[in-house]
């Protein structure tokens, strides 16, 4: 049983549409994690570009590129340089016609230990991801890993803990929080771009920010795992719209779902040690794994069971 503390970090920015300025920018502050002296750092959702889901244009396709690729090079020199895991989230050419929201888990020695399909895709006003994505299912293989066996939801052993990794819209379902811990997480990264529409902000801004936060509290509580969610910040604009503002709040909540560190709407790097230790104290009082009635659970593969009559 892993016993040592380990310390993560993820990194609040905003992007440009300059990518090679925002690669560099997420290299200098994956420095500045480690000389905080995080040892897994999480970037966020789609880090080296703007949200160009905005709308749906097909020239944004070239904006996806292979696994292995330039990002996944640099990346693993500098995990190796530096012995720290990283999480890439890019957009991925998976084949022609087939591009994915994905993230990259190398590990302290820079090996590609595989990449995360994001499986739940949204479609909202200004969140047009299903013209670009498709959704993870557990059977894509990359760099020689193996095709996963959880329909999707994956967990990888990395040199100081295991980490499980989801992106953006799965932080709303307990479903993958759930299977993701099953599966052996110590962690959970959701790498994030989530924002308010500017003309919403003044009447929903608040809620929208602390339901997004109390969610995936919830998640830390329901499965005591750490919970590590880094979000994008800054204003997107997009031509005939008000664009979009990206509200920041990055967090990290501990297995009891207390929010151990958090960011505003600026640029921040948030660093914190996990002490297994608490997540053994939190599970023996509060076993939630332990009582699961797995056997009552079939009707939660229904898509909808129907109202009482």
């Amino acid at each position: 049983m892993r016993r040592d503390p380990f310390t993560i970090g993820i990194i609040q920015d905003h992007a440009t549409d300059d990518v090679d300025a925002n690669v560099a920018r997420a290299v200098e502050l994956i420095r500045e994690a480690a000389r905080q002296g995080a040892q897994i750092i999480c970037l966020k959702e789609l880090f080296n570009t703007t949200y160009f889901a905005k709308s749906t244009k097909v020239d944004h396709f070239d904006l996806a590129e292979p696994v292995p690729g330039p990002i996944t090079d640099t990346m693993q020199a500098l995990a190796k340089e530096l012995a720290v895991v990283i999480i890439v989230p890019i957009f991925v050419r998976r084949a022609p016609g087939l591009y994915m929201n994905s993230a990259i888990v190398i590990d302290a020695d820079g090996s590609v230990l595989g990449v995360y399909d994001k499986m739940h895709i949204p479609h909202d006003p200004m969140f047009e991801e299903k013209y670009y994505f498709t959704p993870g299912d557990g059977h894509q293989d990359y760099h020689g890993e193996k095709p996963g066996e959880a329909n999707g939801f994956k967990v990888w052993k990395t040199r100081y803990a295991n980490v499980g990794v989801l992106i953006c819209w799965d932080q709303w379902y307990p479903e993958a929080a759930r299977i993701t811990t099953l599966l052996g997480a110590d962690v959970l990264f959701y790498p994030t771009a989530i924002g308010w529409h500017p003309a919403e902000k003044d009447e929903w801004g608040e809620a929208q920010v602390q339901a997004w936060r109390t969610a995936q509290r919830a998640h830390a509580i329901a499965n005591g795992v750490w919970v590590a969610s880094p979000n994008r910040v800054g204003h997107e604009p997009e031509p005939g719209t008000n664009g979009l503002e990206f509200f920041g709040h990055s967090f990290v909540a501990d297995p009891f779902g207390r929010v151990v560190a958090e960011a505003g709407t600026e640029q921040a790097v948030l660093v914190h040690t996990c002490d297994p230790r608490l997540q053994e104290e939190v599970r023996r009082n509060w076993p939630f794994l332990r009582d699961r009635r797995v056997d009552a659970y079939r009707p939660i593969l229904n898509r909808f069971l129907g109202a009482p009559r």
